[in-house]
């Protein structure tokens, strides 16, 4: 009994990960509210600036960006280091990616537009920039719809498939991004963060080259 016990246990924690992952899972919950708490601690001080809306749209879609980043950067991460268990940050930080996609995309629908379609529709007439971020909030959700242990299992192989769409997600981001900044002529950012994901993106695609080649 005892025997069964010790076995039943070490499957336990191998499932669960090293230690240090549940702990460390928190900190970088709380961690990764942080954006959030700085938003709504200058809305009460008053700390949003003359244009709170555009501040609040703008600081989500970054936010947006950056976990979008983050969670792309996990896979060469974890295979250059060896820490398999960063895999189980992933999903995490997918999400986070997709909850600040949706007060972004809220923000914008609600406080700036007021619901009002036809606004809507002559915006993305005359800033395209908003379609691109659109279809890239469209497709996020699946990928958070799907996240969940019960659906990976469901899916199997089309799981994997399915999540691979982030990639596009990352470049109709920054697509967004670049072309709602080109017209202020302030692609600073931009640049930094087209750079991220194309090498990250340039990385998964040296990867699967070579185990194209392997398999050849």
């Amino acid at each position: 009994m005892s025997s069964a016990t010790e076995i039943k246990g070490a499957r336990t924690r191998a499932a669960s990960g090293p230690r240090w992952v549940a702990p460390a899972k928190i900190v970088v919950f709380i961690a990764m509210l942080f954006p959030l708490a700085r938003l709504v601690l200058l809305g009460a001080t008053g700390g949003l600036g003359a244009n709170p809306i555009e501040f609040i749209t703008r600081s989500t879609g970054l936010w947006t960006l950056v976990y979008l980043c983050i969670t792309l950067a996990i896979t060469p991460v974890r295979r250059l280091t060896g820490v398999t268990a960063l895999a189980r940050f992933r999903r995490m930080i997918g999400l986070y990616a997709f909850f600040f996609a949706v007060l972004h995309f809220t923000t914008y629908i609600w406080f700036d537009k007021w619901f009002d379609v036809a606004a809507m529709l002559k915006d993305i007439g005359k800033r395209p920039f908003i379609t691109v971020g659109f279809a890239a909030f469209v497709l996020l959700i699946p990928l958070a719809v799907t996240s969940p242990k019960a659906m990976v299992r469901k899916l199997g192989r089309r799981w994997q498939t399915l999540h691979r769409a982030i990639y596009l997600i990352a470049a109709l981001a920054i697509l967004h991004f670049w072309w709602m900044k080109a017209g202020k002529h302030d692609l600073e950012l931009p640049k930094i963060y087209g750079a991220i994901v194309i090498v990250l993106l340039g990385w998964r695609v040296i990867a699967w080259l070579r185990t194209r080649s392997k398999g050849a």
